[in-house]
């Protein structure tokens, strides 16, 4: 079974930093991409990051990248977004995703299992 666990959302300060994570079980890191994607308010959910099979390749959203770091973690079937440089436009509910249906791994609709979510709020 597919288990997805988000942790480390809370609140910084514009310029600060914070560290999420995802315990992952049920997916194949080597077979699997793995990524974060975020939800503000009245908005449509945005891919951040996402590291591709094997952990060969990691891709980032234009507006994090130089800021964000994705990283995962074989041994414990852990991801982890490291968040620098924090701005107010990054707060959201952020999302743990894995497993994409083939097809463009920025697009929510081509990854089939979700976490429930960690919430960051950035104060400035």
């Amino acid at each position: 079974q597919v288990q997805l666990v988000e942790s480390g959302g809370g609140s910084v300060q514009a310029g600060g930093s914070l560290r999420l994570s995802c315990a992952v079980s049920g997916v194949a890191f080597r077979y699997n991409f793995v990524g974060w994607f975020r939800q503000a308010p009245g908005k449509e959910r945005e891919a951040v990051a996402a590291i591709g099979p094997g952990g060969t390749l990691t891709y980032y959203a234009d507006s994090v990248k130089g800021r964000f770091t994705m990283s995962q973690d074989n041994v414990k079937t852990t991801v982890s977004l490291q968040m620098n440089s924090v701005k107010p436009e990054d707060a959201a509910m952020y999302y743990c995703a894995a497993g994409v249906n083939g097809g463009d791994w920025s697009r929510s609709t081509t990854w089939k299992y979700w976490g429930q979510g960690t919430q960051v709020t950035v104060s400035s």
